[in-house]
């Protein structure tokens, strides 16, 4: 077995979701009915993660066909930066929430011991330093690595969920994920985009035999290239014979993006499916509307073909095509979010997180992020090298089962 291929009898946990609950609610039971959750965020100003995920768990929400009223309830808050246009001090006044100075000081509410059932690390946004390859270095490791010591003096395990990609590099990533599976710690991590609508409807069935697949999308290459590889990771790791890792990853830019498609390193069909999904994009030839554009090359161990496609200038979307054996047509699909607040899609998300704090099982397993997040760092360091292919061996270790719910949504 690889080094961090899960057994089948974690296999069975994450795909089952029994990972932990027993114990956890034999330590506390109250806790299944009013779990208590301490926020750590960067900052926490308007339209900021923070806000948009911490805010609904402080107010609720229904929206569209989308009704959140968590059962888990904000009880502390720290905020590691505080912006002139910051929102934490009035939310947490209006529903007396403690802020406090320390990270440790919000997981044990003041006290001295873990007093909390879980926590929210959101490590995205504020004023933190990017480095030459275009990485902006968040502090999510230092956020999990405060929050485990303090697990770790408790002995008891609580759920954790960390925002987006679990850290800018790889080497921290590895270890969250490994440290948490070490405690006993229910981790979640990643994006809203798996769980969001999809314009058409689209669930592939588990063990559907996809051979090729493509993610169009927008935005900076590792902040929205986040969001797209999640994109593609959800629907592809519900392909036959489950995720077996990552074996290289390339990258190309520029004109030579549409000499690659027309040498068939990615699928133009693919492409052309996944644009006739939008419900929003620039008139015009996608040449002409996105000129600079950015592949994303992903080979996976067993032969299938991941490719992901920035095309700023022609899309304001995440769209998904694939190609399953033995269909004639591609099937495609519009991940849509709602582009302006309240921005249901985190409700969803949040759903999704509060399902863990209340059974202290995992709604999908981390081993998806902690792919993405490894295929993200090596795609940054393929484009600072100037597109140079990478061998992924670390990546070729990451195996994992797709969930058999993909989506428990928060619908009304």
């Amino acid at each position: 077995m690889p080094k961090h291929a899960l057994s089948r009898r974690q296999l069975l946990l994450v795909a089952g979701g029994a990972l932990a609950a027993p114990a956890l609610a034999a330590q506390r039971p109250e806790a299944a009915m009013r779990p208590r959750i301490a926020a750590i965020v960067t900052e926490y100003r308007d339209n900021s993660h923070a806000d948009v995920i911490v805010t609904k768990y402080l107010e609720g929400l229904d929206v569209l066909d989308v009704s959140f009223h968590p059962r888990g309830q904000i009880v502390s808050l720290y905020t590691d930066q505080v912006p002139d246009n910051d929102l934490s001090r009035d939310y947490a006044g209006k529903h007396n929430v403690p802020i406090y100075p320390t990270i440790a000081g919000a997981l044990c509410r003041g006290g001295d011991r873990l007093a909390v059932d879980g926590a929210l690390l959101i490590g995205e946004h504020g004023r933190y330093p990017s480095n030459e390859k275009g990485q902006h270095l968040y502090p999510r490791r230092r956020f999990f690595d405060e929050a485990v010591a303090v697990i770790r003096a408790a002995g008891r395990p609580i759920p954790l969920f960390s925002d987006k990609h679990l850290s800018w590099n790889w080497q921290d990533a590895r270890f969250m994920a490994d440290t948490a599976r070490e405690l006993g710690v229910p981790f979640m991590a990643g994006s809203s985009l798996p769980l969001t609508w999809r314009k058409p409807e689209l669930e592939l069935p588990l063990e559907s035999p996809i051979e090729d697949a493509l993610v169009a999308a927008y935005g900076g290459n590792e902040s929205y290239g986040f969001h797209a590889l999640e994109t593609l990771q959800c629907m592809l790791e519900r392909r036959r014979g489950g995720e077996t890792g990552v074996q290289a990853v390339s990258t190309i830019t520029g004109d030579a993006v549409w000499a690659a498609g027309d040498a068939g390193r990615w699928s133009w069909d693919l492409l052309n499916a996944a644009l006739a999904t939008a419900t929003t994009a620039s008139a015009g030839d996608v040449k002409e509307r996105a000129g600079e554009p950015v592949a994303f090359l992903i080979e996976y161990v067993d032969g299938t073909r991941g490719t992901v496609l920035m095309l700023n200038g022609k899309l304001q979307q995440f769209l998904f095509a694939g190609r399953v054996r033995g269909q004639e047509q591609p099937v495609a699909t519009c991940f849509w979010l709602q582009d302006e607040k309240p921005f249901g899609h985190f409700a969803i998300l949040s759903d999704a997180i509060d399902r863990m704090f209340v059974s202290g099982n995992p709604t999908y397993p981390v081993e998806r992020t902690l792919l993405t997040t490894g295929i993200l760092d090596r795609v940054m360091n393929s484009l600072f090298e100037g597109g140079r292919r990478l061998e992924t061996p670390e990546l070729a270790a990451i195996r994992y089962q797709a969930p058999a719910v993909p989506r428990p949504l928060a619908r009304l």
